[in-house]
């Protein structure tokens, strides 16, 4: 495509002004620039901005009332007898190798005071493990857990992990994979991918320029899951998808969760074989709200479709009401925990394009398009569009739910440490407790102040520890494999 054929098709889209300092780039920055531009599908752009403002604006259709969970939608995992029963199908599931787990890993810890990918994140743990190899960890112990459920050898089971990452995080994670033997696990089973971009728009909906040779971009949120998934791996081989893989390895059903929870039970078999059994194509995962003004969207009904319904979309007296049993009946917090089946996955290109993107208002850089300035604004002056990975719920024809404790399942890491909530110190406290409990299960004493941490590849949800029944712990300390808990006794 020449230079004349983009200036009037930009021209053409209203966005002409992105070629305003064109004669006055270097011939490296012309190409960048062109390079960038003939990529950009900017009609597209223009339609996306178009039904993000008139969703934002459109009345609700009173027949889109928000309603809670209907009866039967829901289950808990206090069902011990059906817990039991869940786990057994998940791992027969994960020994089959019907299992694949999508991660959710484009952040970088901007809030938490590092450039670096969350996952690489250590909470303060005393084996200061990262994020990444503790749900590395789980992974491979699960896999050892369906290898003895199903009798199957050793290694014979391998549940491969994709990892979605952003422009910014992509290299970096590749590199602390391989830096760190990808802990443990075979690497032809860690497949890397990228989400998409969109450009940073002002509010009329023009395209902002960061520099005079650049457009202003930014990942397309969670939501943008979906089309990553279709997208070549790699430039070498543009047919190969993350779902051709999946149907390569005939993987079934998938898990997919946020990096960001350090409790997270990576390719839950519980949550598995429940969705499983329910025969779902899109199942979740929520925790009960801890008061009814808790800030957080719950999954709940807006009409006749499921949805996560945000909280300022609740009114009071809905946030307050109670059931018979005393539960709030608008309870069923989201937690970017998801199960689908990977035909429903395929289906989503489908319907995708009836999905709206949310607006986030921030402050962007940009070039004044009159003195080729650059600009800090300290207001915001743009908008970055986004999907949400829960926008799919509404189409899916057969859902459920499961409702997980909250101390075992979730402890989100979101803000710099001594913030007192959802922070390391958070993180660190919650996964260390829950590690007391599980030797407290097993008929251990852990003396107060003593903090042991076990490694996920000795226990993966509180198993395996038969052999610390009657021990009373005095020391603290790490075990990375059963026979170190005598030394800490």
């Amino acid at each position: 495509m020449t230079i004349d054929d983009t200036r009037k098709r930009y021209e053409a889209s209203g966005q002409g002004h992105l070629l305003k300092f064109w004669e006055t780039l270097s011939q490296d920055d012309q190409a960048k620039l062109t390079s960038q531009l003939d990529a950009l599908n900017i009609e597209r752009v223009n339609r996306i901005y178009s039904k993000a403002i008139s969703s934002e604006t459109a009345e609700v259709d009173p027949a889109d009332s928000i309603e809670p969970l209907p009866t039967g939608a829901s289950e808990s995992v206090s069902d011990l007898k059906k817990n039991a029963e869940w786990r057994q199908t998940g791992l027969k599931a994960i020994a089959r190798g019907e299992v694949g787990v999508l991660l959710m890993a484009g952040g970088q810890g901007t809030r938490l005071g590092s450039s670096a990918p969350k996952g690489c994140y250590d909470i303060g743990l005393p084996s200061h493990k990262s994020l990444f190899q503790y749900q590395a960890e789980r992974i491979a112990r699960l896999q050892t857990l369906a290898e003895l459920e199903a009798k199957r050898p050793v290694g014979s089971v391998v549940i491969p992990w994709y990892i979605m990452t952003s422009g910014p995080t992509r290299r970096e994670t590749e590199e602390f994979f391989k830096k760190n033997s990808y802990f443990g696990l075979d690497s032809n089973g860690v497949i890397l991918f990228e989400q998409g971009t969109l450009p940073c728009l002002t509010m009329e909906g023009k395209v902002i320029l960061e520099t005079p040779s650049r457009v202003a971009v930014a990942p397309d949120g969670n939501g943008g899951l979906y089309a990553a998934i279709r997208s070549p791996l790699s430039s070498a081989d543009p047919t190969q998808t993350v779902l051709s893989d999946l149907a390569k390895r005939k993987i079934l059903y998938i898990h997919a969760y946020c990096v960001d929870n350090c409790l997270v039970r990576v390719a839950d078999p519980v949550f598995l074989g429940y969705s499983i059994q329910k025969q779902a194509d899109c199942a979740a995962k929520v925790v009960p709200k801890t008061h009814p003004a808790e800030s957080v969207g719950v999954v709940a009904r807006r009409g006749s479709k499921y949805s996560v319904v945000e909280y300022s979309e609740i009114s009071k007296e809905q946030a307050e009401r109670r059931d018979a049993s005393g539960e709030l009946t608008f309870r069923a917090a989201n937690i970017a925990n998801h199960f689908y089946t990977t035909a429903y996955l395929n289906e989503v290109e489908t319907f995708e394009e009836e999905l709206a993107f949310h607006i986030a208002r921030k402050k962007i850089p940009y070039v004044n398009l009159e003195t080729g300035q650059s600009v800090k604004p300290t207001k915001p002056n743009g908008m970055k569009l986004e999907r949400f990975v829960f926008d799919v719920f509404p189409f899916t024809k057969r859902f459920a739910v499961l409702e997980v404790e909250r101390s075992e399942e979730f402890s989100p890491l979101k803000n710099t440490s001594g913030t007192g909530s959802d922070d390391p110190d958070t993180s660190r406290r919650d996964l260390l407790a829950q590690q007391k409990r599980f030797l407290e299960a097993a008929g251990a004493k852990v003396e107060d102040g003593v903090e042991i941490e076990i490694s996920p590849l000795v226990s993966y949800a509180g198993e395996g520890l038969e052999n610390v029944k009657g021990k009373t712990f005095t020391r603290s300390g790490t075990v990375s494999q059963v026979e170190e808990f005598d030394a800490l006794a």
